[in-house]
């Protein structure tokens, strides 16, 4: 597209979060504590079931990827907002802002099969506990998290680069603290509608596709854990699903409230603590959900119960 009687955009400037300094000071302090926690949690993750001979089960084969992605997603987003913080002037280039765009929905989407394949992990080992060995082979979960990974790469080409085809003719303030779809969808200078209908599909896809999948294996669960005999592991698993529960519903629902409506009239303050959820805090509390309060990873229990603990 061209820019008739304009200057195509060539950098955008990020409002970030506040123009406070003193709130500036107190963000600078507090996302690099939970950088590094997020880091240290996932990288721990990694190491552990990777050199732990009672860990080499498909659980934690899955957990030590979703560790990985979330180390990824991290790394996109928190880095560039941390010099922002300190920067009297935060600016993107339009090519850096394409790169930060497509990462981030490449690990986005990734991270939503991943989620939902781990899910069936945990429906096999407590609904079908004879035949796991059978249908969770080292083949089916090494396709399952290949699969899950490259499913990030459609969305993230088309969404990225019919995004960056479109005619930014106008302003380059973005009103928010990095590149996402649905802020830098507003400096369009022509009708969206088409790439808005496209963006929706792509939500319906790889978002709340494979939450009814997380939902419907999680309902099982349930009910299987109901029908044990021992009181204790009832208290056991339903603090533990619960808790997984919980991430998994601030992951989705504060995605699902960002993209299904992308020009939605929500504040940007309210934007941005949405956005904060699921791009700072969720990577942070994985850790500890997934491994922290799993008994096998303290070496309390045998592998064959992963996912009951």
């Amino acid at each position: 597209m061209i820019c008739e009687n304009h200057t195509r955009v060539t950098e955008f400037i990020l409002l970030g979060f506040t123009n406070n300094p003193e709130m500036q000071v107190s963000l600078f302090i507090l996302f690099p504590t939970i950088y590094t926690v997020t880091l240290l949690g996932n990288f721990l993750i990694v190491t552990v079931t990777n050199v732990d001979p009672a860990l080499q089960t498909p659980m934690y084969f899955f957990l030590r990827n979703l560790s990985l992605l979330e180390v990824c997603f991290m790394l996109v987003m928190v880095p560039k907002m941390l010099v922002d913080l300190v920067s009297p002037r935060k600016i993107v280039s339009f090519v850096g802002c394409g790169t930060q765009m497509y990462f981030f929905f490449f690990f986005g989407s990734s991270e939503c099969f991943l989620i939902s394949i781990m899910a069936y992990d945990c429906f096999v080992v407590i609904c079908n506990p004879l035949c796991y060995s059978v249908v969770m082979n080292r083949s089916l979960c090494l396709w399952m998290t290949v699969g899950s990974w490259m499913s990030g790469v459609p969305v993230s080409m088309l969404q990225t680069a019919w995004m960056m085809v479109l005619p930014f003719c106008g302003p380059n303030i973005i009103g928010h603290f990095f590149c996402d779809g649905p802020p830098v969808l507003k400096l369009v200078t022509e009708d969206t509608t088409m790439y808005e209908m496209q963006a929706l599909a792509s939500t319906l896809l790889f978002i709340m596709f494979p939450f009814p999948l997380i939902l419907v294996s999680y309902t099982r669960i349930i009910t299987t854990i109901l029908r044990m005999s021992s009181a204790t592991g009832h208290q056991k698993a339903f603090s533990t699903y619960s808790s997984h529960l919980i991430v998994v519903s601030l992951f989705y629902g504060t995605a699902s409230l960002t993209y299904l409506h992308p020009k939605s009239n929500q504040s940007p303050e309210s934007k941005k603590l949405v956005s904060l959820s699921y791009t700072i805090i969720t990577p942070m509390l994985n850790p500890i959900i997934y491994s922290l309060r799993n008994n096998e990873m303290k070496g309390e229990q045998s592998p064959e119960k992963s996912c009951r603990s």
